[in-house]
């Protein structure tokens, strides 16, 4: 990779991967990765998946790219399909390529509509790579801080009346780009009393709902989307990473009345790869399979039992911290006992035994993010595998404080 710049901040390990197949990797020499990062937290139905490559290879033989003056029936039936997902009869959908331009476009359209000047977001929201939600300027945003709700007893309620709640300056905030529960791979969920009491006052204020679904959406959660989880219908949906299974697709979703307001203001966005059939094509088929095969409850189910197995080994083991989140979406945070040297050790032995998991040094954190197709044997073998790894740190810690 001598001609490949790395960006991404992550470490690249001295392996090629030639062949994917649903959950596991194969590198030059034959070997066998399981992966639980799913790519980059994309693909939900497993590398490879038979379904989407046929579509793939069948809309290839028709057309992949159109100009800006074509209609498309695969085009239409797959931003119906999303529309029906997402409970937003009537909207109307963007197909463009990654998650981040997804979620800067229903920014810039909010902005254009919104009748106060500052938009609302949790603190380590990740939200895009690119414009204004991965700058977050003072003049744009104001970002609430949920540690703030630490220690509150009555945080899932949530009084709206709350001290706390009352430093948010709603009166100048025209809308609420909700993050449900990824905040960059942490798996932080917010309260859902908190968020239903921000949704309430910025809905009486005539404001706008974004929900960033780049990461929790298609299933990811347990549920199609994460905002579910919340008993809300945002009036904006941002889809990345999971509606293409790997391959490079994202939606913009607009309620009917935002796409009419849009629409009034003369707004213009045109890029090349936008509503392209095969895109499409790839996200009809994806939403497809996942109900065909029920998916979405199965991995509900699964991640229930994943998470409950983390918990065992956390009870037993000192040296994790925390474990959370919902769905395909766990993680295990470790304490400051195990340091990053030894947590980074314990990634790369897990990699060498066949199992790539993700990680963040600086959250101090090991992460589960499968696709929805994961079997529970290999669930429990990197379990199996994990645990091993904290037994031998835990002796390596004792055998320090005797000396």
């Amino acid at each position: 990779m001598r001609n490949v710049f790395n960006s991404t901040g992550y470490e690249v390990y001295d392996t090629y991967i030639v062949r994917g197949e649903n959950c596991y990797l194969y590198d030059e020499q034959g070997n066998k990765i399981i992966d639980f990062e799913a790519g980059v937290w994309s693909t939900v139905l497993g590398h490879s998946h038979p379904h989407i490559n046929g579509v793939i290879y069948e809309q290839l033989q028709n057309i992949m790219h159109l100009g800006y003056r074509y209609k498309s029936r695969i085009v239409e039936e797959a931003a119906e399909k999303i529309l029906g997902i997402t409970s937003l009869p009537n909207g109307k959908c963007i197909f463009l390529s990654s998650g981040s331009e997804a979620v800067e476009l229903v920014v810039q359209m909010a902005k254009r509509i919104m009748a106060k000047p500052l938009l609302l977001t949790m603190s380590g929201s990740y939200l895009s790579a690119l414009g204004s939600a991965s700058k977050k300027a003072d003049n744009e945003w104001f970002s609430f801080d949920l540690s703030l709700c630490k220690g509150c007893t009555f945080v899932e309620t949530c009084n709206p009346g709350c001290e706390i709640l009352k430093k948010i300056p709603f009166d100048n905030i025209g809308g609420f780009v909700f993050e449900p529960g990824n905040t960059s791979g942490m798996a932080k969920l917010p309260p859902k009393g908190l968020i239903k009491n921000i949704v309430k006052r910025i809905k009486g204020q005539e404001g706008i709902i974004i929900a960033n679904e780049v990461t929790t959406g298609i299933g990811r959660t347990g549920r199609w989307f994460g905002f579910e989880h919340y008993d809300i219908v945002p009036d904006m949906v941002a889809i990345g990473k999971g509606i293409g299974n790997g391959y490079p697709v994202s939606v913009a979703v607009l309620s009917s009345n935002i796409a009419k307001r849009v629409y009034g203001t003369g707004f213009v966005y045109a890029q090349s790869h936008q509503n392209d059939a095969l895109g499409s094509a790839v996200a009809l088929e994806v939403i497809k399979v996942l109900q065909q095969e029920q998916l979405i409850n199965k991995s509900a189910l699964l991640g229930e039992q994943f998470k409950r197995k983390l918990i065992e080994i956390s009870n037993v083991s000192h040296l994790i911290q925390e474990v959370r989140g919902v769905g395909m979406m766990l993680v295990a945070e470790f304490n400051d006992t195990l340091g990053t040297e030894h947590l980074s050790g314990i990634h790369r032995n897990l990699f060498q035994s066949g199992f790539l998991v993700g990680s963040s040094w600086r959250a101090n954190l090991l992460r589960f993010y499968p696709a929805l197709t994961i079997r529970e044997i290999d669930i429990n073998d990197m379990l199996t595998c994990l645990t091993s790894l904290l037994v031998k740190e835990e002796t390596r810690l004792s055998s320090n404080d005797e000396r």
